[in-house]
């Protein structure tokens, strides 16, 4: 299987500045609270603990993680967040899948397709490029970061055993597949092999990847980035081939 093209969101980047850092905790509480809706205890709710540990990875103030939960489990008052989820072509033909959480999905899903307008890409009917997609676990693990130092084949090796059903290899970066439902089997599997994790997801992962021209390719990021922008997008999907 080739990598998938996750247009990672801020919530995702190290090091973020102090400008974006409000807006990445602002989409974690909304992940956060989501997820809490399915129960607030993340040893028996494996989307919470996912999500708990991408906060974590954000530096999001525990008291900030408590208090999504809560608004997730009633025990505080909060706004009525709803998933959604748009489809959509962008420059060079290019499929987008975008997830997102609002309380407003009508102003959403306006913000969503003014940014397309604006950044040539036109929002699709549902359905329409999401056959391109499957859904799939997803665990990235960074070569650099295994202790003691594991070579690349030993790694390979471990994953398989613990379950993975396809790797792919980008620089020191393993991206580890797995079928959803054996997501968090996988997850543990590798944990008792105490291997580190960079990231734990369900992702849409695209059958095939497309290359564009080095034009198509610069707008496209162009609209990732004007995405991610919105507060209400989580997630951005493509099948562009990095």
């Amino acid at each position: 299987m080739s990598g998938h093209s996750h247009a990672k969101t801020i919530k995702h980047q190290k090091g973020i500045a102090d400008a974006k850092r409000s807006a990445a905790f602002s989409k974690m509480a909304k992940e956060l609270e989501i997820a809490a809706k399915g129960g607030g205890d993340p040893v028996f709710n494996s989307k919470l603990r996912m999500a708990i540990e991408r906060a974590k990875g954000v530096n999001m103030p525990t008291d900030n993680i408590e208090r999504a939960i809560k608004r997730g489990t009633g025990e505080l008052e909060g706004a009525k967040l709803e998933e959604v989820s748009f489809e959509a072509y962008g420059p060079g033909n290019v499929a987008i899948i975008i997830d997102g959480i609002t309380d407003n999905k009508n102003r959403t899903l306006g913000e969503i397709k003014q940014i397309l307008n604006q950044n040539n890409g036109k929002l699709v009917g549902e359905g329409a490029i999401r056959w391109m997609f499957e859904r799939k676990g997803v665990i990235i693990i960074d070569l650099k970061s295994q202790t003691p130092s594991i070579k690349s084949d030993d790694l390979e090796l471990m994953v398989i055993e613990g379950g993975a059903d396809d790797i792919y290899w980008h620089d020191d970066m393993l991206d580890v597949y797995t079928k959803p439902e054996d997501l968090e089997k996988v997850r543990k599997n590798l944990e008792t092999k105490e291997i580190k994790t960079e990231s734990v997801s369900l992702d849409w992962v695209p059958k095939e990847n497309i290359k564009v021209d080095d034009a198509a390719k610069e707008s496209c990021q162009k609209l990732f980035e004007a995405l991610d922008e919105s507060d209400s997008v989580q997630e951005i999907y493509s099948n562009l081939e990095d």
